[in-house]
């Protein structure tokens, strides 16, 4: 006697992530949970946040300067001609949404050096790169070690391309594998005086749309392996050379005089914005938690804080970050004589600097000051800035470092 089975439609119905999950070590809750900082939404960024909207990554966060031109529609899945001159990061955000209807993707239009806050970095679980330039690279490499995370870079030129891991606490890290040539083009970037010496050229590096989707294919599985727990190429670089289809690994050796491998010990998250607080406010909580009189509150990066002529003794007070004043603004509006430039990297009570509120020395929100006193250091991160960096995504940012 024949029994005649009757299977449900519904029972043969599979949702978007079906197939994946047949994949053994697959983690669906792990891949959801995860905070994703993706940096540089150009060709390579267009194919990182594809894969990783389809793979169902749901909190994203997307950084990038630049505005969208009609030479980025060849390499730029997400892109498209009614997009041309609105930010990257915001069309890259919506695009995801699109594609992945339930993430949330938080785009800041920003330049990662100058106008990103630390606690970006420990907000997220990983980082993934999509850049073109070393000075970019090696802020992230800085940030991504002072916050214990990892991150993942890229790099495409032509048909070739390098994919890498760098894991915080476990050198080498990127600035291990710079050379001497790679220290004179970032010192070209910067005239003796610390002003910015030469123009910005990212984005005109020639590349295809076919070397970008295999380069950014890898950097996400890699991620994703950091995520599940997996292998990875910490340490070490992909090699795909385009013309004959070759590809190879390459150990990275550690450099034991690096400045990068540094990482934060104790930090604590205040709930004031930096709009609440002046340094001197800072510094008196620093010397009740660090129990001394003696404390220094070192900022994130280097500020400009003057700019003083010795020809007229004009002085024209700044803070912004060193970086972002050119060689030309350098020069005395009056007698066009090129200024002195005074900078800050801390502050050990200054008078002058006492009132002056965290937001207005020209770091971003959301950041982290480092208090010191002897050998003894605290790291405050300005939690109560992440409602405004962050947005939705503040309500899932956990305890960040």
């Amino acid at each position: 006697m024949t029994t005649e089975v009757k299977i449900a439609a519904s029972d043969l119905h599979e949702d978007r992530y079906s197939r994946l999950r047949l994949i053994p070590w697959w983690d669906e809750t792990k891949i959801r949970a995860a905070r994703v900082l993706v940096v540089g939404a150009g060709a390579l960024g267009n194919e990182i946040l594809k894969n990783l909207a389809l793979l169902g990554f749901q909190k994203v966060v997307v950084v990038d300067l630049d505005r969208i031109e009609e030479s980025n529609l060849s390499r730029a899945v997400l892109f498209r001609d009614s997009d041309i001159g609105n930010t990257k990061a915001e069309v890259a955000a919506r695009s995801y949404e699109s594609l992945n209807p339930g993430a949330a993707v938080k785009p800041i239009s920003a330049d990662v050096i100058h106008q990103v806050g630390l606690g970006l970095f420990a907000w997220s679980d990983l980082i993934i790169a999509g850049l073109d330039n070393r000075e970019a690279r090696l802020w992230i490499n800085r940030a991504a070690w002072k916050t214990n995370r990892p991150w993942v870079d890229g790099a495409i030129e032509g048909i070739n391309g390098v994919v890498r891991v760098f894991v915080p606490g476990a050198p080498p890290c990127y600035e291990c594998t710079l050379g001497e040539t790679d220290w004179a083009l970032l010192e070209r970037r910067m005239s003796c005086n610390l002003l910015l010496a030469e123009a910005d050229v990212q984005g005109k590096v020639a590349t295809t749309p076919t070397i970008s989707s295999i380069i950014a294919g890898v950097e996400v599985q890699e991620a994703m392996k950091l995520i599940h727990g997996l292998p990875t190429l910490a340490g070490r670089g992909y090699i795909f050379e385009g013309l004959n289809h070759t590809s190879y690994v390459v150990e990275y050796t550690a450099n034991a005089d690096c400045m990068s491998h540094y990482t934060f010990g104790r930090v604590i998250r205040l709930k004031e914005r930096s709009s609440d607080l002046t340094l001197e406010q800072l510094r008196e909580r620093a010397r009740q938690d660090l129990h001394s009189e003696d404390v220094t509150i070192e900022f994130s990066r280097d500020i400009i804080h003057q700019l003083v002529c010795t020809h007229c003794n004009a002085i024209e007070a700044l803070f912004v970050p060193v970086g972002t004043v050119s060689y030309e603004q350098g020069r005395c509006p009056a007698d066009g004589n090129m200024r002195r430039v005074v900078t800050l990297h801390s502050y050990s009570g200054e008078a002058d600097l006492a009132d002056r509120h965290l937001d207005q020395l020209g770091l971003p929100a959301f950041d982290i000051f480092v208090a010191r006193a002897g050998d003894e250091e605290l790291a405050y991160l300005m939690a109560g800035d992440q409602d405004k960096v962050l947005g939705a995504l503040a309500e899932t940012g956990g305890d960040g470092v």
